[in-house]
């Protein structure tokens, strides 16, 4: 776990200062979000497979890696997540899909948060408003889609909204002042959608940090289990 923060009295939250967690902190998403809430005087904790070994595809790896942890968060990002796995990238056809493919997609953008989100209720506050936002995509949209491919990429991200819809309801239950909720972050520019986002108006991860921060802090427990985009507009299931 590696901590980012300010002085003890910086975002002063009801007397305590806020604290966020990021899952899947050193990708340039997570790192670009710990930058933003750290200049908010928030104070950051982050795990990834890279600095604490939390690996998504072992699931025996994110116990060990959520029990490092201390304290109760404010606001839990989960920003882990990959468009290429193992040098293959999204199909153009469904002719192109494979059984492996499709499952490695499954484990790391559906299954991998389903296992977080399973173990994060100890982690937040009951008592007062939380966040917990988990990167989608605006591709894993069933009503959305026009344009086809990218089946494997769009199945996942469509499973995990699906998971996140689900969870919320649960989380509901212990956690009242709890939401939950899908975030589709835009194009942002990273070495992971540099060679699928020429066309595209892609936004430097620092902007598109900020943009973020904008759209999950406002959220409220009454917006749980929905899906937002980079602007806080609503986008269908």
């Amino acid at each position: 776990m590696w901590l980012c923060g300010g002085r003890v009295n910086d975002a002063p939250y009801f007397g305590h200062m806020k604290r966020i967690l990021i899952i899947g902190a050193s990708g340039a998403i997570g790192t670009a979000l710990a930058e933003t809430y750290r200049s908010q005087g928030w104070q950051c904790a982050g795990l990834s497979r890279k600095e604490q070994g939390l690996d998504l595809t072992q699931e025996h790896s994110i116990a060990p890696a959520l029990a490092t942890l201390k304290g109760l968060f404010d606001t839990i990002v989960i920003a882990s997540g990959a468009l290429t796995l193992d040098g293959v990238g999204p199909e153009k056809t469904i002719k192109a899909v494979t059984a492996q493919t499709m499952a490695a997609q499954m484990q790391v953008n559906a299954i991998g948060p389903a296992l977080i989100l399973g173990q994060i209720g100890p982690l937040l506050p009951r008592d007062r408003p939380a966040r917990v936002a988990v990167l989608s995509a605006r591709v894993g949209s069933i009503g959305d889609n026009r344009l086809g491919g990218w089946i494997s990429y769009r199945a996942a991200k469509a499973a995990l909204n699906q998971i996140l819809r689900t969870s919320a309801i649960e989380l509901a239950r212990s956690h009242p002042h709890l939401s939950c909720f899908a975030l589709h972050p835009g194009t942002v520019d990273t070495p992971l959608t540099r060679p699928f986002s020429a066309k595209y108006d892609a936004l430097p991860a620092p902007e598109a940090a900020a943009r973020l921060h904008d759209v999950i802090e406002v959220r409220e427990a009454h917006e749980t289990g929905q899906f937002f985009d980079q602007k806080g507009h609503i986008v269908p299931w």
